[in-house]
């Protein structure tokens, strides 16, 4: 059953009072102001995704007063885009807060009701479970078909290792990644007059990937922001190239490959 809230917040009437002035201040802007008037769901759409992004680069930088300050541009978007749907009489931010609290209790029998859940394994099979009885046709029906197909693998395996489809040891996993590394090293063998079959090359690295990301998955690797970091990694040092090799008079472009490697070389060291 339900847990007690033991944990008082001294806090909860500043936080109701920000909340509100928020949606004054939307209220007023988009009175008043010409380009806020003009902005339809569709028009934020691109912007939403660029704020979550620039909120997902705060994080990885650690950087949390820039995470604080993209958290307030995503929440303006939230409570803009429940104002609009307001003025076309479909909901308005209530609506919407009543619904993800509805959900919320509705995705924690285990808090709200008897059902037990001993770890978070157990939470996620619980959710899985809920959403099929709630009108989910397929557990793989919530990814996002626009997600980037790297965060794609991830939220596909999750879901079905939510219903229990999973491999059971990691050392499993890493066979089959070694199964596939083959299989593309063998089609990267096969060639023709016309070169290797990019079809085939393609969807070979495909799996190669799919079962890289599911390995990560068991080493406790978030494999996004593994490559996002090594990106972070790579750029750094080559702008160390760039501007150390222009120190020296030296230009991109027409440098030799050993030449760049010395001063890429520099910049691993640092």
């Amino acid at each position: 059953m339900k847990k007690p809230y033991s944990t008082p917040d001294l806090n909860r009437e500043a936080k109701l009072k920000a909340f509100d002035r928020l949606l004054t201040i939307m209220d007023e802007l988009r009175e008043n102001c010409p380009w806020d008037k003009k902005q339809t769901l569709e028009s934020l759409r691109h912007l939403t995704i660029e704020e979550t992004y620039e909120l997902s680069d705060a994080i990885l930088e650690g950087d949390l007063p820039e995470v604080k300050k993209e958290l307030g541009d995503l929440m303006l978007h939230n409570v803009f885009y429940a104002r609009i749907a307001s003025e076309q009489k479909q909901f308005d931010v209530a609506d919407v807060l009543n619904a993800i609290c509805d959900k919320l209790v509705e995705r924690h029998p285990h808090i709200y009701s008897d059902v037990i859940a001993e770890d978070d394994e157990a939470v996620k099979r619980n959710w899985e479970k809920i959403k099929l009885k709630t009108g989910n046709k397929s557990v793989l029906g919530g990814v996002p078909k626009s997600l980037p197909a790297l965060v794609k693998a991830i939220r596909i395996q999750d879901k079905a290792r939510g219903v229990g489809f999973d491999w059971e040891k990691k050392e499993h996993v890493w066979m089959k990644v070694e199964e596939e590394m083959q299989e593309f090293k063998e089609e990267m063998n096969t060639t023709t007059n016309e070169g290797i079959d990019k079809e085939k090359a393609m969807a070979e690295f495909g799996d190669l990937l799919f079962s890289l990301v599911n390995y990560a998955r068991f080493i406790d690797i978030d494999p996004e922001e593994a490559l996002e970091r090594t990106n972070k990694k790579f750029i750094k040092r080559f702008q160390y190239l760039e501007t150390e090799s222009a120190k020296d008079g030296k230009k991109m472009g027409e440098m030799t490959l050993a030449e760049m490697d010395e001063y890429w070389n520099r910049a691993k060291s640092l």
